[in-house]
Formats: C-alpha cells, structure tokens, sequence
C-alpha cells in the first residue's frame, strides 16, 4: 500500500464531498487520535501518579542505580 497514494486518493474524496456527516466523521476520528491519556485513567490512578509527584518532590525517592544494587550484589 503506497501510502501517499491514499492520503491523496482520500483528500481528493473529501474536497468533492458536501456531505456533513462525512466531513464530521473524519473530524472525529482525528479527535479521538488525540485523547488525553489522563482522562481515560481512573481517579485512584491519578491520586497514586499525583502523590508519587509528590514524593519526588520531597526527595523521598531511590535512584534506579541504587536499588538495583541491592538485587544484583
């Protein structure tokens, strides 16, 4: 499949279009391309992510170096 071939078979489609609901449903479909990961998380996850932010601002963290050191030696 030759891509640029379809991009340009598709955009050729679209500009002889005046049917609205087509125009709205490629809208959609580049939309939904773009959804923010954040929204699709639960609230639980986003308090965990937040407070581990948290953590990380207080220093209270490990270097990956130094824990894998402890499995490792």
């Amino acid at each position: 499949m030759d891509i640029q071939f379809e991009k340009s078979e598709l955009m050729k489609k679209l500009e002889e279009t005046n049917d609205l609901s087509i125009i709205e449903a490629i809208k959609n479909i580049f939309q939904s391309e773009k959804k923010d990961f954040w929204n699709e998380l639960t609230q639980e996850q986003r308090d965990e992510i937040e407070e581990g932010n948290r953590q990380i601002e207080r220093g209270e963290f490990v270097d990956f170096e130094e824990f894998i050191k402890k499995y490792i030696e």
